[in-house]
């Protein structure tokens, strides 16, 4: 091989559409926030303004501010880093669902957690969340689901399976929820992005749910099977191959 025809790449390779628009559209609303520091009152998710006032819009808008270039940055590198794929494997449309169901539950799941009689949901009730981390929790979660045995280096040092990784990053947001006397409002958009992009995975015709439901199926097949009294018959892979 000629020396010229050489070609490298870094991580998933180039920005596919999706993920490209939704960096646009929170490096835009990064920017906006940026300019009118008001616009998070409005945009991002409080639940007391979300349950007491019913501004319903900011389940969908908290998802595209950030607090601070960092926490931009991070999670815009992990949307591309994971969601490239996903969205080469899944096609546009089924991504781009995944991603809002994933961001939207996990803030239905934080003002479910601010409504609790316990002491951690008065914290959560009046805080201001913003960030896409529910719907890149989500996507790591479907990542982990996909890719199990992936290495994902943790703190960029140490290697470990995706599955594993998923694993113990949903324990830390579980048991930091609920104990933390500050972070818990992070904590739990990142629990309820694992918790709801799981169950969407579940239930949906994606390449990781319907091997789920597959599973599923075979099993139902099997105790009909049993519960009719068909057993096998006639020619190996013929027609009749099951008689009743």
């Amino acid at each position: 091989m000629r020396p010229s025809s050489l070609s490298y790449s870094l991580g998933p390779g180039p920005l596919t559409p999706a993920v490209r628009a939704l960096v646009a559209l929170n490096v835009a609303g990064f920017l906006a926030t940026f300019l009118l520091p008001s616009l998070t009152v409005w945009l991002g998710l409080i639940p007391a303004l979300v349950v007491g006032r019913w501004w319903v819009w900011q389940p969908l808008t908290y998802m595209f501010l950030h607090g601070g270039i960092l926490h931009l940055l991070f999670n815009m590198l992990a949307l591309w880093m994971f969601g490239v794929e996903l969205e080469r494997l899944w096609g546009t449309r089924f991504f781009v669902r995944f991603y809002l169901v994933s961001g939207v539950g996990a803030a239905a799941i934080t003002i479910l957690l601010a409504l609790l009689p316990f002491p951690f949901a008065d914290d959560i009730y009046g805080a201001v969340t913003v960030g896409a981390s529910g719907a890149i929790y989500g996507l790591l979660l479907a990542y982990g689901m996909t890719y199990p045995n992936r290495p994902i280096y943790m703190y960029l040092v140490f290697p470990i399976p995706a599955k594993y990784f998923v694993l113990l990053i949903g324990a830390i947001s579980f048991f930091s929820s609920v104990t933390a006397t500050s972070g818990g409002v992070a904590h739990a958009t990142h629990l309820g992005g694992l918790l709801v992009g799981y169950l969407y995975l579940t239930w949906t015709g994606a390449q990781v749910g319907s091997r789920l439901r597959s599973q599923w199926l075979r099993w139902r097949m099997a105790r009909m099977r049993k519960k009719f009294g068909v057993h096998q018959g006639g020619r190996p892979g013929g027609p009749d191959r099951w008689v009743h």
